[in-house]
């Protein structure tokens, strides 16, 4: 299983060329699920697991992997499907998200796919609101195409941990709160868990959200805005964007906002899953204004402070 993720750290090259990999799995006896690879620490045969009384149902226990006790989070139960018999056969995919890490109880796990994020759609919309899917490709495997599920990991994770987002005591600058009605952010994400965070802990300031759920309807949002006479800087305080989105990246929407005299000088904010010290070299070398791992309503809000009162004393 080493072999699948043995060159990891060279495949992080490809976030922020608008590309991505993802590892592909079971966790029925045909569909194929995926999550990106960049999400991923390792994969494990699954070890013993210990019991953890009280927890969520579908949390199967705890895995002591090199000292380290990692909660097993038995996946085909977290998306609705009956849970996964734990069983020698099944493995353990290791991720981190949202500066936490967790395991993915699954079947089979296949291979790696190397893929551009236009390659992905999102998930049809008689899918409803409350599926689990952040998007879905297609696959051709000896001529036969096949449907990959890409699996909304925050909506599972926001279902099991339970996400606050009231903020800490003396975070919000009074002074400021007193301007932030009507001023609009632009939040970008694919997944409808993560634009609600956000959208809920920014609307008790008073902040109008505009959503877009991937790269490129937000820049042709942008683009309409500029095509329509408006000062895309004057219309919106900010934008806040997720990295890994179907169709377009954070990273590349970036880029192309930076090149567009129109919008230019938008002020970005990077908020992403993806933890480490290779998102502030993204950050930097794609031209973002600020990074910020999810999900931290203290930190979200002192951004959009920060923002607010550099506009305010210019």
């Amino acid at each position: 299983m080493k072999k699948v993720l043995d060159t990891v750290d060279q495949r992080t090259q490809l976030v922020g060329e608008n590309r991505l990999e993802l590892l592909l799995f079971k966790i029925s006896a045909t569909q194929l699920f995926a999550i990106n690879v960049f999400k991923v620490k390792e994969v494990v045969k699954l070890p013993p697991l210990s019991a953890l009384p009280g927890s969520n149902n579908n949390i199967s226990g705890v895995a002591n992997i090199r000292g380290m006790s990692i909660p097993v989070i038995n996946l085909r139960g977290a998306i609705g499907f009956s849970p996964m018999p734990v069983s020698e056969d099944c493995n353990l995919i290791i991720t981190e998200y949202n500066r936490s890490v967790q395991g993915f109880l699954v079947g089979k796990v296949e291979h790696i796919v190397n893929m551009t994020w236009s390659d992905i759609m999102p998930p049809p919309k008689s899918a409803g609101a409350n599926n689990y899917l952040t998007a879905i490709t297609k696959l051709l495997d000896n001529d036969v195409e096949r449907l990959v599920s890409i699996i909304d990991v925050e909506k599972v994770l926001a279902e099991i941990i339970d996400y606050d987002i009231s903020l800490s005591e003396g975070v919000l600058d009074e002074q400021l709160a007193q301007h932030m009605p009507g001023k609009k952010v632009l939040i970008v994400d694919d997944s409808s868990t993560a634009r609600k965070q956000v959208r809920d802990t920014l609307s008790q300031l008073g902040i109008e959200i505009i959503e877009a759920s991937d790269g490129l309807q937000a820049l042709q949002l942008l683009q309409r805005l500029a095509d329509d006479g408006k000062d895309v800087t004057s219309e919106l305080l900010m934008m806040i964007t997720d990295a890994e989105m179907p169709e377009m990246d954070g990273y590349k929407l970036t880029s192309e906002i930076r090149a567009d005299s129109r919008m230019s000088s938008l002020y970005i904010t990077l908020n992403t899953s993806l933890s480490g010290s290779f998102n502030h070299a993204m950050v930097e070398k794609v031209g973002c204004d600020e990074f910020i791992s999810k999900f931290q309503p203290d930190l979200l809000v002192g951004v959009v402070q920060k923002r607010l009162k550099t506009l305010l004393d210019s």
